[in-house]
């Protein structure tokens, strides 16, 4: 028993000043990756939803290359899509040493330095922006879908344009459907930051396998753990708060 406290319950090692620091820093880190690619993949997943949504034959030419990206990215591991987005970028912006052509890419994109982050966290905010806006985008056609069709109708019979009946009477009532599945997506999109650490980044899980490797202790790996079922479980009970609220409107409107 004592065995295990020293391996995964060391307090001395987890709050140790240099320890924690490093811990905190890293889930920093983490919590501002996840804002930021939850915050664009919420927006490029409902771009992805409407464009899949385009009616007609011209339609055609956006949905079918849209269909395809969604079922591209959502089956590719998020870890492949990190390492071939940190890879491209970096080698499409340096120049042609065997022909002397230029670079591909300005530096500014190929290694971002954005607002003072360092290019791996930008590299994760890319791939998992790619690959969580795929998912998201499944879940906003869910919401679009369930939504009665006659609402549409009664829009156009209102002399709306799709664009306008999209925008003004369907997407509204899709979002306010997928909230508590976008949040379950949300929670998935945070434990994926972690996968950033493979291109360098000195995230959460990465700051505590260090301090493992110095100690032989993984209790700083511990501490990450804590620090991410502090966030994600009051998440999971505001999801399951939402589903009740809606089941009880759903029960009433019934009634």
């Amino acid at each position: 028993m004592q065995q295990i406290i020293d391996q995964f319950f060391d307090f001395g090692i987890m709050f140790d000043p240099d320890n924690f620091d490093k811990v905190m820093a890293g889930f920093w880190f983490t919590i501002k990756l996840a804002i930021i690619a939850g915050i664009l993949s919420l927006i490029w997943g409902l771009v992805l939803a409407v464009l899949r949504q385009t009616p007609g034959k011209l339609g055609r030419i956006v949905r079918w290359p849209t269909i395809a990206y969604i079922d591209v990215f959502r089956g590719i591991p998020a870890l492949l899509v990190i390492l071939i987005v940190s890879t491209a970028l970096g080698a499409l912006s340096q120049p042609d040493l065997e022909t002397g052509a230029g670079a591909l890419l300005p530096r500014w994109i190929g290694v971002p330095d954005w607002f003072g982050q360092p290019a791996p966290f930008w590299y994760g905010v890319i791939a998992i922006t790619i690959t969580y806006g795929a998912y998201m985008a499944e879940v906003y056609r869910a919401g679009i879908e369930a939504v009665p069709s006659g609402q549409m109708e009664a829009a156009r019979s209102l002399g709306m344009s799709h664009r306008q009946a999209m925008r003004r009477v369907i997407i509204p009532q899709a979002i306010r459907k997928v909230i508590p599945p976008l949040l379950n997506d949300f929670i998935a999109l945070m434990k994926d930051t972690t996968l950033v650490s493979f291109i360098g980044l000195i995230e959460v899980v990465q700051a505590g396998y260090d301090i493992a490797s110095e100690t032989f202790s993984s209790s700083a790996l511990t501490l990450g753990a804590f620090l991410f079922v502090l966030v994600t479980i009051p998440l999971a009970r505001l999801v399951d708060y939402m589903i009740g609220r809606q089941q009880a409107r759903y029960q009433r409107g019934l009634a």
